[in-house]
This record gives C-alpha cells, structure tokens and sequence, in this order.
C-alpha cells in the first residue's frame, strides 16, 4: 500500500506537461517577435531550510514534544511551463504558469522516541500576480507525499511516542513563499509553511504532528533567458454539469487495545457544476461500509446487522480544479445514520484529497475522510464523471 501511495503522488504531480490541454486559445495580442523567452518549460532547484513551529495543541503532544526542536531540510525539483510550451492549455496562464516537481524532505526532533522523518512528495508552487520586470515573486504551494522513518508507539520499546503509531505516514504540505531574485540564475527566499503527518488511523495513536516553520532558501535555475510571461485572451468557461460515482476503499484501526485492522470502503454519487476553469461545486450521497460490524467486540449485540455494518448521509462537494485532468477535492458531509463504534465519533465527516483523471472521465485519487479533525481512514478512489449538460 506505501507503493502504491508514493507510484500515484509521483505520476499524479509529473504528469501535469502531458495532460495539461484544454481548449484552444484565442491568439495573443502581443507580437510574437518580441517574445525573448525560449518557450520551453523551466527546471528550478532549490534547497530549503526550514525551523521551529512545533504546535502543540493537546497533552499528548505536548508531552511527546517536550524539550524537542524541530528542523528541516527539503530539496525540490520542478518544471514551470512558458507561453509558447502552453498554446493549448488555459490552466497554465490562469494560474500564472504554476512549477510542477518533485521534492525530497529530511528532518529531526533531536529526540530519540519521534525518529527523523523523511519525506518524497510531490508538490505544485503557484505564482501570486507575478511582475514581469519585478525582482520580487511570491508563490504559495500544495504537496502531498509519503514520510518513513518515525520512531512510532510501543507500549513497551517505546512508550513516549503518544502521537504516532505507524513507521510510516502521509505528509501534507502547503506553504507561502516571497522570493528576492539575485540574477537571471539565482534567487533567496523567505517562507512559512504547514506540515501535517498522520497515517489516517491506519495504527494508534493517530494524534498525528503539526508544524509551522519559517523557512529560508536558494534556487536555481540553468537558464539564463528571460522568462516568457506573455498571456492571451481566456474563452469563457463551456458550461458543464456532470454525475460523478465513486468507490473508495481502505483500513481502519478502531482501539489502541486491538491490533486489527478492519475494512472500510466508501459509494458515493454526486451532481456538480463548474464555476469557470477553477472551481466545481456539487452535492450528492455517500454509503459507508464498516467492516468492524462484524465483530461483537466492537458492535456487541448490534454486530452483524445492517444498520452496525453501513452509515449513510449527503455532502456537499467542492474541487479545486489545477487543469483539466488534476484536482483538489473536498467534502463536507452530514450523517443521516453512523456508528459510533466504527469511529464515526461526529455528525459532521469531511474529506480532503487529490484526483486525477487517467483515461477520458474514469478518474483515481486518495484522500483522508476524518471527524472534526481526527482521520477516520484514507479513501483509495476511482471512480467516473457523466456529463449531463454541454453549451458553448
């Protein structure tokens, strides 16, 4: 399942040149010979260092993260398209031609109990209204990766681990960064930035670890040309209303007492419209399955029924569409029927992930479904979208 997670963050992030093409373009109105860019997209490295910001919101962190520092180290690679490399794209001019890459983390707590995590993630920087001439550029940023090697709980080798229970953890990424550019080559930057590990109750203790650390960097970039920030006139958005379906699966660990790990899995059906390039909106049902009903030392009498093994409700549906076959997903849901005992500990679930578009409207992603802020399970998801309505 690790492989797996870390195969789709990388195909998902590093497929964005190849899938990117959308409707064509009304032609620019700046004359192409005055273009100085080489119109092929850009390599950047940079290297990061980043400290601080442990935020303890509860006694269990705060007991595992006492007299602990945290510092870290990433190290990114990415790909920013130009003007003429985007002829047939509007997603990379609507976001201000984004970086796509792939980045490698490294960190310490200067504690033996926590361990010191890595991370491989892939991640997208997009530009916030950037000046052509202006040695000033500011981003904010998205990844998703896979950490390994925590120190994670045991009761007995390592029993001042309360927050982590997995070697292994989802690594959730978003970041602002102001950069000052030095030359053509090089710049520093300054930045904030939100980690949040957890494992998605997959092993207890789940309490998972937040951070917010400021950062400093320097990136580099082999060419020396001008970047080509030329933009053409955007069509309006066709009007699109579509029934997407989905089936999700995962595993759940219910009590710290018991090892087991049961089966879970999601159906859901929605309606959605979009509200220009960017953003999708919707509502639909999903239909939760619980495999912990099954077990009487779970559900007790109940176990075995229909109502210990399903919990059911409506949702409402956003995506944050980043081009025409990736997109941030998120759900705010409302049970109409749940199960305390399967961990559906609130009325309120939500859900939050990444999907993409393999073939035509067949669509895969992951996601992490949780109850006011404590995952509930990560949702493996395919699925696929039925337009209704089409107009130009």
């Amino acid at each position: 399942m690790i492989i797996r997670i870390l195969i789709f963050i990388m195909l998902t992030f590093s497929s964005f040149a190849l899938t990117a093409q959308v409707s064509p373009r009304i032609s620019s109105s700046l004359d192409s010979s005055k273009s100085v860019g080489s119109g092929k997209p850009r390599l950047i490295f940079q290297l990061e260092h980043e400290s601080g910001g442990e935020l303890k919101m509860n006694e269990r962190t705060k007991e595992t993260l006492a007299d602990s520092y945290y510092s870290g180290i990433n190290f990114r690679v990415g790909f920013q398209s130009q003007y003429r490399d985007s002829v047939t794209s509007v997603y990379n001019e609507l976001y201000n031609y984004p970086i796509y890459g792939i980045g490698v983390y490294s960190s310490t707590f200067g504690q033996e109990h926590l361990g010191k995590p890595f991370a491989v993630y892939g991640f997208v920087a997009i530009p916030i209204a950037p000046k052509v001439d202006s040695k000033w550029n500011f981003n904010y940023r998205i990844g998703l990766g896979l950490s390994g090697r925590f120190n994670p709980y045991n009761e007995e080798d390592n029993p001042l681990n309360l927050i982590i229970g997995s070697k292994n953890n989802v690594y959730i990424d978003l970041g602002v960064q102001a950069n000052y550019r030095l030359s053509q080559k090089f710049q520093l930057g300054a930045g904030i930035a939100f980690h949040h590990f957890s494992n998605g109750a997959l092993a207890l203790p789940n309490t998972g670890i937040n951070l917010l650390p400021l950062s400093l960097s320097v990136a580099y970039s082999p060419s020396s040309k001008p970047f080509d920030f030329r933009k053409s006139t955007v069509p309006p958005m066709e009007d699109k209303q579509e029934l997407h379906f989905n089936y999700a699966f995962g595993f759940k660990q219910i009590d710290r007492e018991n090892d087991k790990q049961y089966f879970k899995s999601t159906l859901g059906a929605y309606y959605s419209k979009h509200l220009g390039y960017k953003w999708r909106i919707g509502a639909g049902m999903d239909a939760f399955y619980s495999a912990s009903g099954n077990d009487k030392q779970v559900a007790g009498d109940k176990a075995g029924s229909f109502s210990a093994l399903f919990s059911y409700g409506p949702a409402f549906y956003i995506d944050h569409v980043l081009n025409s076959r990736l997109y941030l997903n998120g759900n705010v849901g409302a049970y109409l029927h749940r199960n305390k005992f399967n961990g559906e500990s609130s009325p309120i679930y939500l859900r939050a992930g990444v999907r993409y578009k393999v073939y035509r409207d067949i669509f895969t992603g992951v996601s992490i479904k949780a109850h006011a802020g404590k995952a509930d399970f990560i949702e493996w998801t395919m699925g696929y979208g039925l337009q209704l309505k089409k107009k130009k």
